[in-house]
């Protein structure tokens, strides 16, 4: 009997700390980065290209225009991601626009709430991209999650990233 209270104790401590964690921490934030061998200028333009992101995502199924604005700030898109055998749908806006500069992106798909933000900087005909991520729900569960899987979606992008360096580095 002492060694199930002992063990119901140790699970209540466990469970105490998992949602506290939402409490704690309200948004979950990691940075990426890629040096490009190519200028700002051709990097933007391939990265702004909401189309090509298939060549360097490839869990992206479909992309959908909803609003594409002529100034590209608050363009919005419909994304389907193939994730193993689950299909997820999100939303796509662009949040700021700065040629050669600056892209911003606000994803909210399903229970993730995503602003990515991607800086490019050149300097020697190479594009330096950054980017500054947060990541947060709309789920209070989801949210006491998503701190402990803060290097897997820093793998992911970094990942994103370099592919998309090969496919311009290749391509453009």
């Amino acid at each position: 009997m002492k060694t199930i209270k002992i063990i119901l104790i140790i699970i209540s401590v466990f469970a105490l700390l998992f949602l506290a964690t939402g409490l704690v921490v309200k948004e979950t934030n990691y940075t990426a980065s890629v040096i490009v061998d190519k200028p700002a200028e051709v990097v933007f333009n391939a990265f702004a290209d909401v189309e090509s992101s298939k060549n360097w995502i490839p869990e992206i199924k479909t992309i959908e225009t909803v609003n594409k604005n002529a100034g590209v700030t608050g363009s919005v898109y419909n994304i389907t991601i193939q994730n193993n055998d689950q299909e997820i749908n999100m939303s796509e806006k662009i949040l700021a626009y700065v040629p050669h500069k600056k892209i911003t992106f606000f994803f909210d798909a399903e229970n993730m709430l995503k602003k990515d933000d991607y800086n490019f900087t050149e300097e020697n005909g190479k594009t330096k991209i950054t980017l500054n991520a947060k990541c947060q729900s709309d789920s209070y569960i989801v949210s006491c999650i998503f701190p402990y899987f803060k290097g897997t979606f820093q793998e992911q992008s970094q990942m994103y990233l370099n592919n998309f360096k090969d496919f311009v580095e290749e391509t453009k």
